[in-house]
């Protein structure tokens, strides 16, 4: 045997080495192509996402596209008025209907695209009546003689003579009025396809089924069509076309008003009568639950229905409420009107939430109110369908305690002027075993400064009197059923032996003039209760 040689050595050293970098770059090239296999299915989604993203936002602007397009023909059919071609559109057409605006008035920007999309439809429609709008601002000679005054202005000229629009404000509202004011007040549909056909246009209307359009309850429904200015009717004197329309109609005369919402199909049984085709209309025209907005506000708030339940939510959050609060409006359907209000429309949302005291707050908020009595109710419970349902039988029985609203109690420990709030009135003010000086101010108030200073003035001069306190509550935001004040800052002196009367002091007067009719009071006081020993 032969002793191994160096240069065998090394190469057999090199031949292990390559075998093993080998074996390395195989495997470190197996995991590569596996990550780049995982890289490139990543790689696709991303792409796949992308292109979804990029159809949806093509699609979102093809529709964008689309409903300007509409807008613009629309804003083209309705004329411009001026001071040089008012007087003349409105003597040379038989009916007009003007928009009299202001650029700047938000009302009238968000009127005018419903007020484009209604002469559209009026156009399919074939009506004769002509659309027109005049920039009351830029043109005030014009505007003062069609008497526009406030902005919006809407008002139908008939052959010269202009009404006043008593319609709503969407654009349908706007149809239905124009058509009921210049054409026939109820639509005729004799066929099936004419029934699909309208289905389209109407979301909201009163059908009447008639053997023969003549007769007392015949006549008694076109009064009461003439006499409403806000839903459209339709008659039909064919059964199936009918059930089109209503699918539980009866195939004797009938009426029912059709919604779209849960609650689409309501029949009337009462008596063919106008007076109460019209009432059962305005306690069933309202969805089970309706939002508020600018527009609809005046119908909303002149509905017959003196019961309100307004739900305070942001958009997002009431998509999770709306369904179970549909099956809760549904028990008191016509006896209550449930209202949504978006928080973020700060315009309708903010001046209820201060009455509650409540316009910072980020939550769901449910109230009620009372328009026989004027009173006010909050939910205090989280607004769960049971704790709402349970909310608003109380508020129908009546057995619901109004709300006050009222800041936090205080710490009036080492206050000469003790601050007094809706929650401790009845403690601090009413049940006090002694007489109290009160000054009922607001932060707004110009003069409520002075008469601050005054009775901190005199407080500190009464200062160690056992038998007299001297209070202040912000009537801004604290309320109580007997504290009944309009005029701020207002004195009001509850003597012990009377607090069901307090008197009024003149906050005109000098602090020292305040103080001898504060002693006058007290000395009166104490001589009666002497009397009474």
């Amino acid at each position: 045997m032969f002793p191994t040689k160096p240069i065998s050595r090394f190469i057999f050293f090199s031949l292990t080495l390559l075998l093993l970098l080998t074996s390395k770059i195989s495997v470190t090239a197996s995991e590569d192509s596996q990550i780049d296999t995982e890289n490139d299915d990543e790689l696709e989604e991303l792409i796949a996402i992308d292109e979804q993203g990029e159809y949806e936002d093509l699609q979102q602007q093809e529709d964008q596209q689309k409903e300007a397009e509409v807008l613009s023909k629309a804003q083209r059919i309705v004329l411009e008025l001026n001071s040089d071609n008012a007087k003349r559109v409105i003597n040379e057409n038989d009916f007009v209907l003007i928009l009299g605006y202001a650029p700047w008035c938000p009302r009238s920007a968000e009127l005018m695209p419903q007020f484009a999309e209604a002469a559209n439809k009026l156009k399919e429609f074939g009506s004769s009546l002509l659309m027109a709008k005049l920039d009351a601002e830029r043109y005030p000679k014009a505007a003062s003689m069609l008497d526009i005054k406030g902005f919006p202005t809407l008002l139908l000229f008939v052959n010269g003579s202009s009404q006043v629009y008593t319609g709503g404000f969407s654009a349908e509202d706007i149809v239905i009025w124009a058509r009921k004011k210049t054409g026939a007040p109820v639509i005729r549909l004799s066929s099936i396809t004419e029934a699909e056909q309208f289905l389209k246009n109407y979301h909201m209307f009163i059908l009447g089924f008639f053997e023969k359009f003549e007769g007392h309850d015949y006549e008694e429904f076109v009064k009461a069509a003439i006499s409403d200015n806000e839903i459209q009717f339709v008659e039909t004197s064919d059964p199936y076309v009918a059930k089109v329309l209503f699918p539980d109609s009866k195939f004797t005369d009938f009426i029912g008003i059709v919604k779209s919402e849960p609650e689409r199909y309501t029949a009337y049984e009462g008596t063919f009568e106008m007076d109460k085709i019209l009432q059962f209309l305005d306690y069933n025209k309202f969805p089970l639950v309706t939002r508020l907005t600018e527009l609809n506000s005046g119908r909303v708030y002149s509905s017959p229905i003196n019961l309100q339940v307004i739900v305070f939510a942001e958009a997002d959050d009431f998509k999770n409420l709306i369904q179970p609060l549909q099956e809760v409006a549904r028990k008191f359907k016509s006896q209550i009107i449930f209202i949504h209000i978006d928080v973020a429309d700060e315009n309708l949302a903010k001046p209820f939430l201060t009455l509650y005291g409540l316009e910072d707050s980020g939550n769901t908020v449910v109230t009620a109110f009372d328009n026989r009595i004027h009173s006010k109710y909050l939910l205090q419970a989280d607004p769960t369908p049971s704790n709402i349902e349970e909310f608003c039988s109380a508020f129908l029985s009546g057995s619901l305690s109004p709300y006050f609203k009222s800041q936090p109690i205080p710490d009036n420990k080492e206050a000469n002027v003790q601050v007094i709030v809706g929650k401790t009135f009845d403690d601090l003010v009413l049940s006090s075993p002694k007489n109290v000086l009160l000054e009922i101010y607001t932060p707004w108030c110009i003069n409520c400064e002075t008469t601050s200073k005054q009775i901190e003035k005199l407080a500190k001069h009464f200062k160690g009197l056992e038998t007299l306190v001297f209070g202040k509550i912000d009537a801004s935001a604290n309320e109580h059923p007997k504290l009944q004040v309009d005029d701020y800052p207002t004195l009001l002196f509850y003597p012990v032996g009377d607090k069901a009367n307090p008197i009024k002091l003149s906050t005109k007067s000098s602090s020292k003039d305040l103080a001898a009719v504060i002693n006058k009071y007290l000395r009166a006081e104490e001589k009666s209760t002497k009397d009474e020993l």
